[in-house]
């Protein structure tokens, strides 16, 4: 038996090669024959080859170990068929990076003083999020990285590692260790364990990579660029749905995050201090680094005459006491002097700075063209003593409650909950007018209430700590009305993080989620309310802009696909004029996710399919699960799709709109007809058919994903079955598992067939962005899903009126889609334009259906009250291994 692998990526069949080697070597012959002969007979089903549908494929045949061991054999083949595709650029997009942008626009006539002027105020933040549907543990991403590592320099022609290790021994070692490295969790992730996973993207690929995107960006612009491109977080901060998150998450947050960038500032400065051996008696040294050469108290003999390298112990040992000061121990390598710490990260980067003029000066500026000592500015300018701004967000209802008991313990208002919407405005706006606090130390407070308060209480004392940036954003979910704004504002308050006076002051921004579909609808009405109250009105005119965040998640789980793509881009144009007429930027944070049904695909093309008008430099985005992984796993995919989300920021920003108005309108309507009966077909079967519940809880493995252990959120919000409390992650997750992925497409056939001018749709499809991006993000859906799949999940179903009525459903409203779809994209089969993509999803589905075969076998067992636990474990392992093959299928 050859190998593993078949395919013509030379990357993917030398590492399925390697896989197939040490199954061998450690699963035994016998394995390796029975698993090369499962996936050959899959290979030859998917590729038509004759008689091949006649052939068993042994699956049966299986034991329970055995099971086990060819699950975890695929998995591992998808993840090496992962990094190899990633290695190839097969699932980035091309012209994406900001040379590209650069000329793009140029081509319209806007050159580089305009993108200038849009960096000078813009801001793009990627968000990392703690949702639970990265189902690999952090140490198989470790090894596959290494891996991606060693690969790279098998490209630049070298055998041997610099440890002098074969290259190709060296990879097969990693993935003995992969087949050998436990898959799952034993322990269900804690906070603390999202915390260190976040924290080593940050410290080992945000840190290193934003500087030197930076440094290629200046040398395409011509000049230094505002560092506008930051990186953010909710993890730690993020209470919604979530009772593990604390007052003490948010500090060990915060302290490992400060921890981990002031260790980086010391090994740079470190670093600098042995590169810059400048000498006096060679060179003319600048009065300011002078300055801090003597302020440094550095008096070894040896650097006497070395006025850098004792400037540089100087910001060592400040930086030293600073390590102590805010992560409560020294660091590693403590400076040997006494210094004063850092009061903030602005005196670091003018220390800096001052050392970089000195450097300029001589010479003609040969020794400032950026390097070690650039980067190390332009990181302190993008992380500061913080690393990543952290996001605090809360659910509407427990901010309402809190402030009800605070209120009626202070005397103030005994039924705030009975108060209609103007009384609470009222009310609210008084309070926040005076400088008197609600709180007491004499009165006892709920659990609820104590632990929001003392939120309030450490997000200030981080404030002090590391800088008013280390938390800027308060996010309200479920935001339906002004009152659940000021709910906020109220509570900031508490903690001296809101200041009354003639010129208030908000040091944290209370931001509303719009999520439902009513929600969205309603969101213009609620932010020119808010933005109409006058305390509001000046604190966002002194910052100058005001954020809305808007979810992709729960709108698609309220009205299907269609309807929340479109009801989100509908939102997002309606709030624009709501802004122009405050005289305020808007800010839009896109609550995305990684399947398509959570907003999930490509990131470059969802900026660029935005209404126009409605990114103006400014944007932020959730990244959450397994993209994260995905994204930023490697420096070197990290840096690509960085880029790509600065690009299509600069182009969406810039560009002049594409549409004529009258096209613009004629779209807009024909999408507000789709929307309509897709919205209709899409509630009628999963709100109004009765059993479809029961149905969806028995044909997907969502009972079974709780055993993974994931993440710290409940995957419910409350202890109820019913869909509508059910988090939109674990929905859309379980819906990809059974290869149905009917959050990313249902609806939408029926509308396509109920619109009679399939002329007009296809216009649309060529012409408007967002229609196009939207279609192909279905398209890669259906290529995913398979309803011959499907219908063995279906099978689960115990009442068997109930499954034939309902699968019958969505195997008709999947025809439908498919074959709109292909109407009016001029196609005859799915991906037919994209060839790239459609190799890669062919690649792996004669992997995954294996392995949705074995797990409806697995799960027909564990129902039966089957106590072996293998069984359980196998499940759980099925579940990885699909979702790592599917990719963004959380």
């Amino acid at each position: 038996m050859a190998s593993l692998a078949i395919a013509n990526n030379p990357d993917i069949r030398f590492l399925g090669r390697l896989l197939g080697d040490v199954i061998r070597a450690y699963g035994g012959e016998e394995l390796f024959k029975r698993i090369e002969y499962i996936r050959a007979t899959s290979v030859d089903r998917h590729r038509g080859v004759a008689g091949a549908e006649a052939i068993d494929p042994g699956l049966d045949r299986l034991s329970l170990d055995e099971t086990i061991d060819f699950t975890r054999g695929f998995m591992l083949f998808s993840m090496l068929a992962n990094l190899a595709e990633d290695r190839q650029g097969v699932t980035s997009e091309q012209d994406t990076d900001f040379a590209a942008a650069l000329a793009r626009l140029e081509g319209h006539g806007i050159g580089r003083e305009a993108v200038m002027a849009l960096l000078d105020h813009a801001l793009v933040v990627p968000v990392l999020t703690a949702h639970p549907t990265e189902v690999r543990r952090k140490s198989m991403i470790d090894h596959k990285n290494r891996i991606a590592e060693l690969m790279a320099l098998k490209d630049l022609g070298l055998d041997e590692t610099e440890d002098g290790d074969k290259i190709d021994e060296a990879i097969l070692r990693q993935i003995a260790l992969l087949w050998q490295t436990r898959v799952l969790r034993r322990e269900k992730l804690g906070v603390p364990d999202e915390v260190e996973t976040a924290l080593s993207y940050l410290r080992d690929v945000f840190l290193p990579v934003l500087p030197a995107l930076y440094a290629r960006w200046d040398r395409a612009l011509g000049e230094r660029l505002p560092s506008f491109l930051r990186a953010g977080s909710w993890i730690g901060g993020d209470r919604d749905g979530n009772p593990f998150v604390t007052a003490d998450s948010l500090r060990l947050a915060l302290a490992r995050a400060g921890e981990a960038v002031l260790s980086y500032y010391l090994d740079a400065v470190h670093a600098l201090g042995a590169e810059l051996s400048i000498s006096t008696e060679h060179a003319e040294v600048d009065e300011a680094v002078l300055k801090l050469a003597e302020a440094s108290h550095d008096t070894g003999r040896s650097r006497a005459d070395e006025p850098y390298r004792r400037a540089l112990s100087g910001i060592y040992a400040r930086l030293s006491a600073t390590h102590e000061k805010l992560a409560g121990k020294p660091p590693a390598r403590p400076a040997p002097i006494p210094a004063e710490p850092y009061a903030h990260p602005g005196e670091l980067r003018e220390e800096l700075a001052a050392i970089a003029r000195g450097l300029a000066a001589q010479g003609g500026g040969a020794l400032s063209s950026g390097g070690a000592l650039g980067r190390l500015i332009r990181a302190v300018e993008a992380f500061g003593f913080h690393l990543a701004t952290l996001d605090m967000r809360q659910n509407s209802a427990v901010h309402e409650r809190v402030v009800a008991e605070l209120l009626k313990a202070g005397g103030v208002c005994d039924d705030y909950a009975a108060l209609a919407e103007e009384e609470r405005i009222a009310l609210l706006r008084r309070e926040l007018a005076s400088p008197r606090l609600l709180t007491s130390p004499y009165a006892s407070y709920s659990e609820e209430t104590a632990s929001e308060l003392a939120i309030m209480h450490a997000a200030a004392e981080a404030h002090a700590r590391y800088g008013r940036q280390c938390i800027t954003h308060y996010i309200v979910s479920m935001a339906q009305s002004v009152s659940d704004l000021l709910e906020v504002h109220v509570l900031l308050k508490e903690a001296g993080l809101y200041l009354p006076g003639e010129q208030p002051q908000a040091h944290v921004m209370a931001i509303p989620l719009f999520e439902t579909i009513a929600d969205l609808e309603g969101a213009p009405a609620i932010m020119e309310a808010w933005l109409g109250l006058p305390e509001v009105a000046a604190i966002a005119a002194g910052r100058g802009h005001q954020e809305v965040m808007i979810g992709y998640s729960d709108s698609n789980k309220d009205g299907g696909y269609l309807t929340s793509t479109w009801q989100l881009s509908r939102g997002s144009t309606a709030l624009k004029p709501v802004f122009e007429k405050a005289d305020l930027a808007m800010q839009l944070f896109h609550g995305r996710g990684g399947a398509v049904g959570r907003g999930g695909g490509s990131s470059f093309a969802a900026i660029l399919a935005q209404p126009p008008g409605t990114v103006q430099g400014r944007i932020r985005i959730t990244e959450q699960g397994e993209v994260i992984a995905a994204k930023y796993g490697t420096r070197e995919s990290a840096m690509t799709n960085l880029e790509a989300m600065a690009s299509a920021t600069l182009i969406a920003s810039l560009e002049p709109e594409q549409l004529a108005p009258a096209d613009s309108e004629r779209f807009a309507a024909a999408m507000d007809r789709l929307s309509d009966t897709a919205f209709h077909a899409y509630r009628d079967l999963v709100y109004g058919t009765e059993g479809f519940t029961r149905y969806f809880r028995q044909a997907t493995p969502i009972a079974e994903i709780a055993g993974l252990k994931i993440g710290s959120r409940p995957a419910s919000r409350k202890k109820s079955d019913a869909i509508e409390d059910l988090r939109a992650i674990p929905w859309v997750f379980s819906w990809a598992q059974a290869r149905v992925m009917l959050p990313g497409w249902y609806g939408v056939g029926a509308a396509i067939e109920a619109f009679e001018d399939k002329g007009l749709l296809r216009e649309m499809a060529s012409a408007w962005p967002f229609f196009r991006a939207t279609l192909d993000n279905m398209e890669q859906v259906l290529a995913k899903s398979d309803m011959g799949i499907a219908q063995h999940y279906a099978a689960l179903v115990e009442d068997a009126a109930l499954r034939d009525a309902i699968f019958g459903r969505i195997r008709s409203g999947w025809q439908a889609t498919h074959d709109g779809l292909l109407t009016v994209t001029r196609q005859t089969r799915l991906l037919e334009k994209h060839p790239a993509l459609d190799t890669s999803i062919r690649l792996r589905l004669p992997y995954i259906e294996p392995l949705n075969l074995l797990q409806v076998e697995l799960l027909k067992r564990h129902r039966r009250g089957e106590d072996d636990p293998r069984i359980g474990e196998g499940i759980l392992l099925s579940i990885n291994a699909i979702a790592t093959a599917l990719r963004n299928s959380g």
